[in-house]
């Protein structure tokens, strides 16, 4: 099977998987902050955020286990593939036992006097942390198998599983509507826990059913092995501390100045900008294999076309599923959640959302650094970019001005970072001045597309039906007549147009 055809076929799966996650997610979502109230989903938001704070090791060892298993996958030399696999274990193994020492001391310590919570739910809050430490070392270990699944391609199942677990979440929250005599935020947390557990079993039975002797435990002892994964994965750290500082970060000194209904207004709207995130990020995870394969076999101009191409199609993507939300946020966060909004819940929504379409531009960026493995210099540059989230929220919020302003500087970084990555990136695989005027087109007229759309809508406040789905289809056709017209090349939209007339010429033989 071909590489195009192959992304398209795996592709396709986890389109199902999310189309489906997020049906169930946002509808879930409504349930949870109806059943747990304001206060009570603001403190699990926030009580988790301190143990993903301490998680940064396991971010790290990710994206180096899943760089090195896509560099010995090709190989299908079962030995090899078998080794670093063993090794991821056996240092994700050790992550866990740090992350717990972290956890129960400085994370534990945070919680109890520094988190704006109410004293009445400290004790809740307390079970949760601790049912959010299981959950987090349940999905450290499951991460080699993860990984595993992914560079074999295996999307089908991956997508499948990911539906299973969407589903058993829904099934909680009717659990929760049927024990409402207890504490629902503890059994909102142990019930979690307990499905993050059965997935994991599952992801090992797989592993050890389909990839045996790939992922049959032993121990392993190489050094020369052990000093990559550490120093790949160690640089990495510098990064995902830089991230964490402005996602989890900041969503702690918002509590310390405001309180856990600000947390509640960031857990929202992060839900709904991961509804629509994650069609990107599962199209990337199927584009990660071929990225990392083609520069370790050699093939730089389809690693520098996948590149390119990736982060151009992932904007795409992402703006239309993201322009609803964009000019009609009120609308359907009433029309999702009621009412009863947290203050500032509309405009972080619009703001994470607007930092997300940079993400989805830089995504292919940061998975060609680390296939080509020298990550030193970028990561220190990065992460000294994104760390200025934290003293810049701290100054504004010291000052006075309202937390929108600390997603704003958030996204201001952010879009530095994103030009340094492509900077970067230019210098290590040197794309031809052709290459990068075509990209720059493809995204540039899209983006002040956006621009002017938000300008025009930003005092809408529309509350006819039909109205607003004529704004939004109107809004969409514009967007997608500009994509086509400046970022899709002759031979590109040749080729689609050749795949739908043989579609529409087989329907039409088959009806006939």
């Amino acid at each position: 099977m071909s590489d195009s055809k192959r992304i398209a076929k795996n592709t396709f799966f986890l389109y199902i998987r999310m189309i489906i996650n997020m049906l169930i997610s946002l509808y879930t979502s409504r349930v949870i902050l109806n059943t747990l109230g304001v206060t009570d989903y603001g403190i699990y938001n926030l009580v988790g955020g301190v143990v993903v704070l301490f998680s940064f090791l396991n971010n790290a060892m990710t994206n180096a286990t899943q760089r090195f298993l896509n560099y010995e996958i090709p190989s299908k030399i079962k030995e090899r593939i078998n080794r670093v696999f063993c090794m991821s274990i056996n240092i994700h193994f050790v992550i866990s036992i740090i992350v717990v020492i972290l956890s129960e001391t400085v994370g534990l310590w945070f919680l109890n006097y520094k988190l704006n919570i109410p004293d009445d739910r400290m004790y809740a809050a307390n079970i949760v942390y601790q049912m959010s430490i299981l959950t987090t070392l349940i999905n450290i270990m499951r991460i080699p198998y993860n990984a595993m699944i992914i560079t074999n391609e295996k999307m089908s199942f991956y997508a499948f599983l990911g539906i299973f677990e969407t589903c058993m979440k829904l099934i909680i929250v009717f659990l929760l509507l049927f024990f409402k005599k207890y504490d629902l935020l503890i059994l909102y947390g142990i019930l979690l826990m307990l499905v993050n557990l059965l997935i994991n079993i599952i992801y090992f039975v797989y592993c050890s059913k389909n990839f045996h002797e790939q992922t049959q435990l032993r121990y392993v002892k190489d050094k020369k092995l052990f000093k990559e994964l550490i120093s790949f994965s160690g640089w990495n750290l510098f990064g995902q501390v830089a991230v964490l500082s402005s996602t989890q970060g900041i969503n702690m000194i918002l509590n310390i100045f405001i309180g856990v209904t600000i947390n509640a207004a960031m857990g929202i709207a992060n839900q709904v900008n991961a509804a629509i995130y994650n069609f990107i990020s599962n199209m990337q995870v199927a584009f990660t294999p071929q990225i990392v394969q083609s520069y370790a076999g050699g093939r730089h101009q389809q690693h520098k076309n996948l590149v390119l191409n990736s982060s151009k199609y992932s904007l795409y993507l992402f703006l239309i599923l993201a322009i609803p939300f964009l000019i009609q946020t009120e609308f359907i966060l009433h029309l999702w959640l009621g009412k009863n909004l947290p203050p500032y819940v509309i405009s972080f929504t619009q703001v994470i959302i607007l930092n997300s379409i940079v993400s989805a531009m830089v995504g292919s960026f940061w998975m060609s650094v680390n296939a080509i493995g020298n990550i030193r210099n970028y990561q220190i540059v990065i992460s000294c970019i994104l760390i200025l989230s934290l003293p810049a929220s701290y100054i504004i919020l010291k000052n006075g001005l309202p937390p929108t302003y600390v997603l704003i500087a958030n996204l201001c970084l952010n879009i530095i970072t994103f030009l340094y990555r492509f900077w970067y990136i230019n210098q290590k695989l040197v794309f031809k001045r052709s290459e990068i005027l075509t990209y720059l087109k493809g995204i540039v007229f899209v983006l002040i597309y956006i621009i002017v759309l938000i300008y025009l809508f930003k005092n809408n406040s529309e509350n006819n039906y039909f109205n607003i789905f004529f704004q939004i289809g109107v809004a969409e056709l514009i967007l997608i007549a500009i994509a086509i017209f400046t970022g899709v090349s002759k031979e590109e939209f040749l080729m689609i147009k050749g795949f739908v007339n043989n579609k529409l010429m087989k329907n039409f033989k088959g009806n006939k």
